[in-house]
Protein backbone atom coordinates (compact mmCIF):
# COMPACT_ATOMS: atom_id res chain seq x y z
CA UNK A 1 0.00 0.00 0.00
CA UNK A 2 1.21 3.50 -0.92
CA UNK A 3 -0.08 6.18 1.47
CA UNK A 4 0.35 9.76 0.26
CA UNK A 5 -0.18 12.64 2.67
CA UNK A 6 -0.83 16.17 1.40
CA UNK A 7 -0.80 19.19 3.68
CA UNK A 8 -1.13 21.61 0.78
CA UNK A 9 -3.11 20.22 -2.17
CA UNK A 10 -4.28 22.36 -5.05
CA UNK A 11 -6.06 22.61 -8.34
CA UNK A 12 -3.25 22.71 -10.90
CA UNK A 13 -3.91 24.66 -14.08
CA UNK A 14 -1.58 24.33 -17.09
CA UNK A 15 -1.85 27.39 -19.35
CA UNK A 16 -0.28 27.67 -22.79
CA UNK A 17 0.28 30.92 -24.67
CA UNK A 18 2.66 32.29 -27.28
CA UNK A 19 4.52 34.68 -24.99
CA UNK A 20 4.06 35.90 -21.44
CA UNK A 21 4.12 39.70 -21.59
CA UNK A 22 4.54 41.21 -18.15
CA UNK A 23 2.25 44.20 -17.52
CA UNK A 24 0.19 43.54 -20.65
CA UNK A 25 -2.90 41.61 -21.71
CA UNK A 26 -2.06 37.94 -22.38
CA UNK A 27 -4.35 35.72 -24.44
CA UNK A 28 -4.40 32.03 -23.57
CA UNK A 29 -4.23 29.43 -26.34
CA UNK A 30 -5.26 26.51 -24.11
CA UNK A 31 -5.70 25.62 -20.47
CA UNK A 32 -6.38 22.41 -18.59
CA UNK A 33 -6.73 21.77 -14.87
CA UNK A 34 -6.70 18.79 -12.54
CA UNK A 35 -6.19 17.82 -8.92
CA UNK A 36 -2.67 18.72 -7.90
CA UNK A 37 -0.11 19.34 -5.24
CA UNK A 38 2.94 17.09 -4.97
CA UNK A 39 1.22 14.25 -3.10
CA UNK A 40 -1.55 14.08 -5.72
CA UNK A 41 1.05 13.65 -8.46
CA UNK A 42 2.72 10.89 -6.45
CA UNK A 43 -0.62 9.14 -5.93
CA UNK A 44 -1.49 9.24 -9.64
CA UNK A 45 1.88 7.83 -10.70
CA UNK A 46 1.61 4.99 -8.18
CA UNK A 47 -1.91 4.18 -9.36
CA UNK A 48 -0.91 4.22 -13.03
CA UNK A 49 1.90 1.78 -12.25
CA UNK A 50 -0.54 -0.60 -10.62
CA UNK A 51 -0.28 0.08 -6.90
CA UNK A 52 -3.11 0.49 -4.41
CA UNK A 53 -3.05 4.06 -3.16
CA UNK A 54 -4.54 6.06 -0.32
CA UNK A 55 -4.37 9.86 -0.46
CA UNK A 56 -4.93 11.81 2.78
CA UNK A 57 -5.09 15.59 2.76
CA UNK A 58 -6.74 18.84 3.73
CA UNK A 59 -9.59 19.81 1.38
CA UNK A 60 -11.95 22.78 1.52
CA UNK A 61 -14.56 24.55 -0.59
CA UNK A 62 -15.45 23.87 -4.22
CA UNK A 63 -11.79 23.35 -5.14
CA UNK A 64 -11.52 20.72 -2.43
CA UNK A 65 -14.59 18.97 -3.77
CA UNK A 66 -13.07 18.97 -7.25
CA UNK A 67 -9.78 17.50 -5.98
CA UNK A 68 -11.62 14.74 -4.12
CA UNK A 69 -13.85 13.91 -7.09
CA UNK A 70 -11.02 13.82 -9.63
CA UNK A 71 -8.66 11.72 -7.52
CA UNK A 72 -11.48 9.31 -6.67
CA UNK A 73 -12.38 8.95 -10.36
CA UNK A 74 -8.70 8.21 -10.97
CA UNK A 75 -9.10 5.15 -8.77
CA UNK A 76 -7.38 6.59 -5.70
CA UNK A 77 -8.85 6.07 -2.23
CA UNK A 78 -9.27 9.63 -0.92
CA UNK A 79 -9.56 10.46 2.77
CA UNK A 80 -10.36 14.16 3.00
CA UNK A 81 -9.75 16.28 6.09
CA UNK A 82 -12.37 19.04 5.69
CA UNK A 83 -11.12 22.60 6.15
CA UNK A 84 -12.92 25.89 6.60
CA UNK A 85 -10.62 27.55 4.08
CA UNK A 86 -10.75 26.93 0.33
CA UNK A 87 -8.17 24.66 -1.30
CA UNK A 88 -5.67 26.73 -3.29
CA UNK A 89 -5.02 27.14 -7.03
CA UNK A 90 -1.67 26.80 -8.80
CA UNK A 91 -0.96 28.11 -12.29
CA UNK A 92 1.75 26.82 -14.62
CA UNK A 93 2.23 29.09 -17.63
CA UNK A 94 4.14 27.69 -20.63
CA UNK A 95 5.11 29.83 -23.62
CA UNK A 96 5.92 28.66 -27.16
CA UNK A 97 9.63 28.41 -26.27
CA UNK A 98 8.93 26.05 -23.40
CA UNK A 99 9.68 28.64 -20.71
CA UNK A 100 7.66 27.83 -17.59
CA UNK A 101 6.37 30.36 -15.08
CA UNK A 102 4.71 28.99 -11.95
CA UNK A 103 2.29 30.98 -9.79
CA UNK A 104 1.65 29.13 -6.55
CA UNK A 105 -0.81 30.21 -3.88
CA UNK A 106 0.51 29.64 -0.37
CA UNK A 107 -2.45 27.54 0.72
CA UNK A 108 -5.40 27.78 3.06
CA UNK A 109 -5.00 28.47 6.77
CA UNK A 110 -5.31 25.28 8.76
CA UNK A 111 -7.18 25.33 12.08
CA UNK A 112 -5.86 23.50 15.18
CA UNK A 113 -8.72 20.97 15.14
CA UNK A 114 -8.04 20.26 11.44
CA UNK A 115 -4.38 19.62 12.21
CA UNK A 116 -5.34 17.26 15.04
CA UNK A 117 -7.69 15.43 12.68
CA UNK A 118 -5.09 14.72 9.99
CA UNK A 119 -2.70 13.28 12.57
CA UNK A 120 -5.50 11.08 13.95
CA UNK A 121 -6.58 9.89 10.49
CA UNK A 122 -3.00 9.18 9.41
CA UNK A 123 -2.29 7.14 12.52
CA UNK A 124 -5.49 5.14 12.08
CA UNK A 125 -4.62 4.48 8.43
CA UNK A 126 -1.05 3.44 9.24
CA UNK A 127 -2.44 1.03 11.83
CA UNK A 128 -4.49 -0.76 9.14
CA UNK A 129 -1.33 -1.85 7.29
CA UNK A 130 1.28 -2.72 9.95
CA UNK A 131 4.76 -3.14 8.42
CA UNK A 132 3.18 -3.25 4.96
CA UNK A 133 2.99 0.31 3.67
CA UNK A 134 5.12 2.98 2.06
CA UNK A 135 4.29 6.51 3.27
CA UNK A 136 5.11 9.41 0.97
CA UNK A 137 5.08 12.84 2.62
CA UNK A 138 5.52 15.58 0.06
CA UNK A 139 4.89 19.23 -0.57
CA UNK A 140 5.03 22.59 1.14
CA UNK A 141 3.22 23.41 4.37
CA UNK A 142 0.27 25.82 4.45
CA UNK A 143 -0.19 28.56 7.08
CA UNK A 144 -0.57 27.37 10.69
CA UNK A 145 1.03 23.98 10.03
CA UNK A 146 4.27 23.78 12.06
CA UNK A 147 7.64 22.80 10.60
CA UNK A 148 7.65 19.58 12.63
CA UNK A 149 4.61 18.27 10.70
CA UNK A 150 6.58 15.72 8.68
CA UNK A 151 8.80 14.91 11.67
CA UNK A 152 5.71 13.88 13.64
CA UNK A 153 4.16 11.98 10.73
CA UNK A 154 7.39 10.08 10.15
CA UNK A 155 7.50 8.97 13.76
CA UNK A 156 3.87 7.83 13.58
CA UNK A 157 4.50 5.84 10.39
CA UNK A 158 7.62 4.30 11.87
CA UNK A 159 5.63 3.17 14.92
CA UNK A 160 3.60 0.90 12.63
CA UNK A 161 6.57 -0.35 10.64
CA UNK A 162 6.05 1.76 7.52
CA UNK A 163 8.79 3.13 5.30
CA UNK A 164 8.87 6.90 4.82
CA UNK A 165 9.75 8.85 1.67
CA UNK A 166 10.07 12.59 2.27
CA UNK A 167 10.01 15.31 -0.38
CA UNK A 168 9.76 18.83 0.95
CA UNK A 169 12.08 21.81 1.42
CA UNK A 170 13.40 24.40 3.86
CA UNK A 171 12.76 24.11 7.58
CA UNK A 172 10.13 21.39 7.10
CA UNK A 173 12.80 19.22 5.46
CA UNK A 174 15.47 20.03 8.05
CA UNK A 175 13.11 19.12 10.86
CA UNK A 176 11.85 16.03 9.07
CA UNK A 177 15.39 14.70 8.67
CA UNK A 178 15.63 14.34 12.44
CA UNK A 179 13.06 11.53 12.32
CA UNK A 180 15.34 9.50 9.99
CA UNK A 181 13.14 9.05 6.90
CA UNK A 182 14.02 6.08 4.71
CA UNK A 183 14.61 8.35 1.72
CA UNK A 184 14.67 12.07 0.94
CA UNK A 185 14.62 13.49 -2.58
CA UNK A 186 15.76 17.11 -2.70
CA UNK A 187 16.38 18.77 -6.04
CA UNK A 188 19.49 20.82 -6.75
CA UNK A 189 17.95 24.16 -5.72
CA UNK A 190 16.46 22.80 -2.50
CA UNK A 191 19.74 21.11 -1.58
CA UNK A 192 21.84 24.21 -2.25
CA UNK A 193 19.66 26.36 0.00
CA UNK A 194 19.99 23.91 2.88
CA UNK A 195 23.63 22.90 2.40
CA UNK A 196 24.84 26.44 1.77
CA UNK A 197 27.04 25.69 -1.26
CA UNK A 198 26.67 25.41 -5.04
CA UNK A 199 26.18 21.98 -6.61
CA UNK A 200 28.04 22.15 -9.91
CA UNK A 201 29.37 18.61 -10.52
CA UNK A 202 29.12 15.04 -9.25
CA UNK A 203 31.61 15.64 -6.45
CA UNK A 204 29.62 18.54 -4.99
CA UNK A 205 26.40 16.57 -5.49
CA UNK A 206 27.77 13.67 -3.46
CA UNK A 207 28.91 16.12 -0.78
CA UNK A 208 25.36 17.48 -0.58
CA UNK A 209 23.89 13.97 -0.40
CA UNK A 210 26.27 13.15 2.45
CA UNK A 211 25.08 16.29 4.24
CA UNK A 212 21.49 14.99 4.18
CA UNK A 213 22.61 11.61 5.47
CA UNK A 214 24.52 13.28 8.29
CA UNK A 215 21.33 15.15 9.18
CA UNK A 216 19.40 11.88 9.51
CA UNK A 217 18.24 10.58 6.12
CA UNK A 218 18.90 6.89 5.55
CA UNK A 219 19.03 7.14 1.76
CA UNK A 220 19.30 10.22 -0.46
CA UNK A 221 18.24 10.72 -4.07
CA UNK A 222 19.52 14.12 -5.18
CA UNK A 223 17.89 15.25 -8.41
CA UNK A 224 20.09 17.18 -10.82
CA UNK A 225 17.38 17.82 -13.39
CA UNK A 226 18.09 16.81 -16.98
CA UNK A 227 21.63 15.72 -16.09
CA UNK A 228 20.47 12.92 -13.80
CA UNK A 229 20.34 11.83 -10.19
CA UNK A 230 22.88 10.97 -7.50
CA UNK A 231 21.83 8.17 -5.15
CA UNK A 232 23.52 7.55 -1.82
CA UNK A 233 22.41 4.53 0.21
CA UNK A 234 22.90 3.75 3.88
CA UNK A 235 24.55 0.44 3.03
CA UNK A 236 27.98 2.04 2.71
CA UNK A 237 28.03 1.54 -1.05
CA UNK A 238 29.59 4.01 -3.45
CA UNK A 239 27.31 6.77 -4.77
CA UNK A 240 25.38 5.78 -7.88
CA UNK A 241 24.76 8.12 -10.79
CA UNK A 242 21.68 7.60 -12.96
CA UNK A 243 21.49 9.39 -16.29
CA UNK A 244 18.11 10.02 -17.96
CA UNK A 245 17.41 9.64 -21.67
CA UNK A 246 16.90 12.65 -23.91
CA UNK A 247 13.22 13.51 -24.28
CA UNK A 248 11.25 16.37 -25.80
CA UNK A 249 10.05 18.14 -22.68
CA UNK A 250 6.48 19.42 -22.39
CA UNK A 251 7.00 20.49 -18.78
CA UNK A 252 9.20 19.52 -15.83
CA UNK A 253 6.51 20.26 -13.23
CA UNK A 254 5.80 17.04 -11.33
CA UNK A 255 8.96 15.22 -12.43
CA UNK A 256 10.32 15.07 -8.90
CA UNK A 257 6.95 13.78 -7.66
CA UNK A 258 6.97 11.05 -10.28
CA UNK A 259 10.51 10.13 -9.24
CA UNK A 260 9.77 9.76 -5.54
CA UNK A 261 6.61 7.81 -6.37
CA UNK A 262 8.83 5.32 -8.19
CA UNK A 263 11.10 4.93 -5.14
CA UNK A 264 8.06 4.07 -2.99
CA UNK A 265 6.77 1.63 -5.61
CA UNK A 266 10.20 -0.02 -5.90
CA UNK A 267 10.32 -0.42 -2.13
CA UNK A 268 6.89 -2.05 -2.12
CA UNK A 269 8.09 -4.48 -4.82
CA UNK A 270 11.50 -5.16 -3.23
CA UNK A 271 13.40 -4.08 -6.34
CA UNK A 272 17.19 -3.90 -6.17
CA UNK A 273 19.06 -0.58 -6.41
CA UNK A 274 19.64 -0.75 -10.15
CA UNK A 275 16.00 -1.59 -10.91
CA UNK A 276 14.85 1.09 -8.48
CA UNK A 277 16.92 3.83 -10.07
CA UNK A 278 15.89 2.86 -13.58
CA UNK A 279 12.22 3.03 -12.58
CA UNK A 280 12.71 6.35 -10.78
CA UNK A 281 14.46 8.01 -13.72
CA UNK A 282 12.01 6.57 -16.24
CA UNK A 283 9.02 7.90 -14.29
CA UNK A 284 10.59 11.35 -14.02
CA UNK A 285 11.32 11.39 -17.76
CA UNK A 286 7.83 10.11 -18.63
CA UNK A 287 6.37 13.00 -16.64
CA UNK A 288 8.22 15.44 -18.95
CA UNK A 289 6.05 14.08 -21.76
CA UNK A 290 2.73 14.03 -19.88
CA UNK A 291 -0.15 16.39 -20.58
CA UNK A 292 -0.50 17.06 -16.84
CA UNK A 293 1.83 16.51 -13.86
CA UNK A 294 1.74 12.93 -12.59
CA UNK A 295 -0.40 11.62 -15.43
CA UNK A 296 2.35 9.59 -17.04
CA UNK A 297 2.07 6.78 -19.58
CA UNK A 298 2.71 3.25 -18.27
CA UNK A 299 3.91 2.18 -21.72
CA UNK A 300 6.29 5.14 -21.95
CA UNK A 301 7.86 4.22 -18.61
CA UNK A 302 8.54 0.70 -19.90
CA UNK A 303 10.21 2.09 -23.01
CA UNK A 304 12.30 4.68 -21.16
CA UNK A 305 13.63 2.12 -18.64
CA UNK A 306 15.62 0.56 -21.49
CA UNK A 307 17.47 3.85 -22.07
CA UNK A 308 18.61 4.64 -18.51
CA UNK A 309 22.35 4.64 -17.80
CA UNK A 310 23.48 3.57 -14.31
CA UNK A 311 27.09 4.06 -13.21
Amino acid sequence: MIICVSANPAIDRRIRLKKLNIGEVNRVESSISFAGGKAAHVAMVAKILGEEVIWIGFLGGSNGEKVQKQLSEFGINVIAIPTISETRNNDEIIDENGIITEILERGSEIQPNELDEIFYVCEQTFAEFPSNFQAVFSGSLPPNVPNDFYFNLTNKARKFGGKVFLDTSGNALLKGLKANPDLVKPNRSEAEKICGFTIFDKVSAVKAAEFFQNQGAKNVALSLGETGLIYLSNEGNNPIYAKPPKVKVKSTVGCGDSTIAAFAIASARNLDEKETLKLAIACGAANCLADLPGQISFEMVQELIKEIEIC
